[in-house]
């Protein structure tokens, strides 16, 4: 491999060829994403752009999911105070860094200079979500589960949602999707032009994989120039609102509801919201 990828501990990363495999790998977690993972994933995505022995990437998640989103464990313990010190005890350092961690992750991933495809089976919800609709094409399983849950735990949906699902879906149908948290299934996803194809599950990862070999193995200079171009678009698109969808999430993160929809999530009971 071009670049070493060795110090990756929550991503496995595999070469055959010119197609490089990069799997979520926290499989007992459902491959939530954690603070150590989030750093790896917003680190990855340049390494590979450099790596000119990659000509495409496969991005999925090991085990039963590809993503169940954010590690709401974390989330209630950063809420209820009792979680690890992470040098952000002060207003400005925690809101920086919330702003800065979701956006590098998000525009790094957009930059990545080759194809990218995205195979999803089992969840694939808020940042898992918007991570794979941030690639170039996803084929997900039939049965796949894809939803934004972030204003069920009293949070707007900053990191990738409110960026990708109004620019692939109609604006009424990604609000009801954004508004409600309620999931599609893969064949949905298709049905409503979310995902490119659906297979069976049994299918997914020879279909998602031959589809990933066929891009590295192609033309790679006009793949990647066609890809920055049509990436303009999403770029643009997330210069406009990805700094201020970022703060509004950063402002709910400090909310009372945020607080409550995560200590009922972990004791298992419905929330008492108050609207602050």
């Amino acid at each position: 491999m071009g670049s070493d990828y060795s110090r990756m501990q929550h991503l496995e990363v595999v070469q055959e060829g010119r197609l490089l495999t990069v799997s979520l790998n926290r499989p007992d977690s459902l491959n939530a994403i954690n603070a150590a993972l989030h750093r790896e994933l917003e680190d990855i995505w340049p390494m590979i752009s450099v790596d000119e022995s990659v000509g495409a990437v496969l991005l999925r998640g090991n085990g039963r999911s590809f993503c169940a989103g954010g590690d709401v464990k974390v989330m209630a313990d950063a809420a209820s105070g009792s979680g690890p010190d992470t040098g952000m005890s002060d207003a400005v350092g925690r809101t920086t860094t919330l702003l800065d961690m979701p956006r590098r992750l998000i525009e790094n991933q957009l930059a990545l200079r080759q194809p990218l495809v995205c195979a999803v089976h089992g969840y694939a919800m808020g940042l898992g979500a918007s991570m794979a609709l941030c690639a170039d094409i996803v084929i997900a399983a039939e049965d796949a589960a894809f939803g934004d849950a972030h204003v069920t735990i009293g949070l707007v949906p900053a990191d990738g949602g409110t960026l990708m699902w109004p620019l692939l879906l109609p604006l009424n149908t990604a609000k009801y999707y954004l508004m409600t948290g309620e999931r599609m299934s893969g064949a949905e996803a298709h049905r409503l032009g979310l995902v490119q194809r659906v297979v069976t599950a049994g299918e997914l990862d020879a279909a998602a994989a031959a589809l990933a070999r066929q891009l590295a193995d192609g033309p790679t200079l006009a793949l990647a120039l066609t890809k920055s171009v049509l990436n303009k678009v999403v770029r643009e698109r997330a210069n406009l609102m990805l700094d201020t969808s970022l703060l509004m999430e950063a402002v709910t993160m400090s909310s009372s509801d945020h607080a409550e929809a995560s200590r009922s999530f972990t004791e298992r009971r419905p929330p008492q919201y108050t609207g602050r």
